[in-house]
């Protein structure tokens, strides 16, 4: 009998503090190791998920890069295709007309801007002369990429690559052209490199130029 009443009696008394401590801290130790798990996949998962983000705004940027370089429209009343060093400026064919659009690096920010669809050369030329002071706030003006540290263009001209700011060969204005633009104007190349400075990571894209519509 006094033995089945000492059991009972530890039964009754529980645990001790001391065992009850000791079971908090190891659950402590086991949520904390969780938590850290599962920050570890969320980042993870975010990380991932802002890399494809990038990935496909890359993807549709340099779609339209060669979408805009295929449609060059080239006449005598301004150049097709000009590069600065800082702006990229085209005229590409559109539905009823032209558009000038303008390829630029503003701090670290990408950025692409489109003219409305021009009709007469008047329009064209003052849209040339807007695309010089882009800025923010200037309508049609869209970020499409940052950070990015850099870049260059290259023109494929005489069977090699040359930088987009060295004088090409210049082409004889037509009998119509009375431009001073025109006169000095030079012959488009037969391709377009880009080289952009991504961060650290450098991206290369070569785009053939075709027949150039007038």
């Amino acid at each position: 009998m006094s033995t089945l009443t000492g059991r009972r009696a530890g039964l009754a008394s529980g645990f001790t503090l001391v065992e009850v401590l000791v079971a908090l801290l190891v659950m402590a130790v086991l949520a904390g190791l969780a938590w850290r798990g599962l920050d570890g996949v969320v980042r993870s998962r975010d990380h991932s998920r802002e890399s494809v983000d990038r990935t496909q705004r890359l993807a549709t940027l340099l779609t339209q890069w060669e979408q805009d370089l295929r449609s060059l429209h080239d006449d005598d009343s301004t150049p097709a295709l000009a590069f600065d060093g800082r702006t990229l400026r085209l005229v590409r064919r559109s539905e009823d007309g032209v558009r000038l659009v303008a390829w630029t690096l503003e701090d670290t920010r990408w950025q692409r801007w489109s003219s409305p669809v021009l009709t007469r050369q008047a329009e064209l030329q003052q849209a040339w002369l807007r695309s010089q002071q882009l800025g923010e706030g200037t309508p049609g003006l869209l970020t499409l990429l940052e950070p990015v540290r850099g870049w260059q263009v290259y023109y494929f001209r005489g069977n090699a690559w040359t930088n987009a700011q060295s004088t090409g060969d210049v082409v004889a204005p037509s009998a119509e052209a009375v431009s001073s633009a025109a006169a000095s104007k030079e012959q488009l190349p037969s391709g377009v490199r880009l080289v952009v400075d991504l961060d650290g990571q450098t991206l290369t894209r070569d785009i053939a130029l075709g027949p150039h519509g007038q």
